[in-house]
């Protein structure tokens, strides 16, 4: 089972397009969109839900009424102001630290595990799909990530998949990281403006920290032939395959209009550079 993830050290630069259409070229792959905070896969892909799980990221604290005494304690060492001076918690503001537990001399307080989001186990039309949506406000968005991962693995072991397709979310923080760890190939999405170039050598940092194999494609290439060139130049300068370039097209906003990827939408230039991305992407996961 060889995986890849699609990322891009910020958002905007087209990598769930490019998903999609990887979706669309690939055969016995799975889909994977870790984007839990703000996952948008499925409004091309329209997958249909099979299975649900929560998700419990954090525990919350809890004021058993009964057995509280009122001494005060829990309300002195709570440090964000989450109890109240009638001892009720307030769920939104607890952090699941445990010093209200801890300091509790009657046992009265304890940590219960509460849901931060959902997993989905989902089938699309080019096959089966994880995809996950952190609830608004929550933490542990790194921890949904890896469970949508290690779901998509067990699907893919399932039904006798070969590949697993991660669409992975922006940013350089602890989802993306859960997001690439243990996998065989990223490939950065980037854009020749200096916020792309900026992020895009942010990004193959944390891949080359990881010892994870990185190769970039260049989205919308020609809005900026100069900064397009200053791209290559630094990936050749470390040894990082460009492997594509696309052009800008507003096919791709288009498409994703219609809800459809770009290889079934159009048979442009566009289309055709995306073909031949997941062509050399391909082979460097055989």
């Amino acid at each position: 089972m060889k995986q890849l993830t699609v990322i891009s050290g910020k958002g905007g630069t087209g990598k769930t397009t490019i998903v999609a259409a990887f979706a669309s070229l690939a055969k016995d792959a799975v889909l994977a969109d870790c984007d839990v905070d703000a996952p948008d896969l499925h409004l091309i892909l329209k997958p249909t839900v099979e299975m649900t799980h929560d998700f419990s990221g954090m525990n919350v604290a809890r004021n058993d009424k009964d057995k509280c005494i009122s001494c005060g304690k829990c309300l002195e060492h709570c440090r964000f102001n989450a109890i109240t001076h009638d001892y009720d918690i307030l769920p939104h503001k607890c952090e699941g630290c445990g010093v209200c537990e801890y300091v509790c001399p009657v046992g009265a307080i304890s940590l219960v595990e509460r849901k931060s989001g959902a997993v989905y186990r989902s089938n699309t039309r080019f096959g089966p799909m994880v995809h996950a949506l952190l609830n608004i406000g929550e933490e542990a968005s790194g921890k949904l990530v890896t469970v949508v991962r290690n779901t998509a693995e067990q699907v893919a072991r399932e039904s006798d998949k070969d590949v697993i397709i991660v669409d992975g979310p922006p940013g350089i923080g602890c989802p993306v990281i859960s997001a690439i760890t243990g996998v065989d190939l990223v490939l950065v999405v980037t854009e020749p403006t200096l916020s792309g170039m900026h992020d895009m050598k942010r990004i193959l940092g944390v891949a080359d920290h990881f010892n994870i194999p990185a190769v970039v494609c260049v989205n919308k290439y020609d809005i900026n032939t100069d900064n397009a060139e200053g791209i290559e130049k630094y990936c050749s300068e470390r040894e990082v395959d460009v492997v594509g370039k696309l052009p800008y097209d507003n096919a791709a906003t288009q498409a994703m209009i219609a809800e459809k990827t770009l290889i079934e939408f159009t048979d442009k230039e566009i289309a055709l550079e995306t073909r031949k991305l997941w062509e050399r992407v391909r082979d460097r996961l055989v």
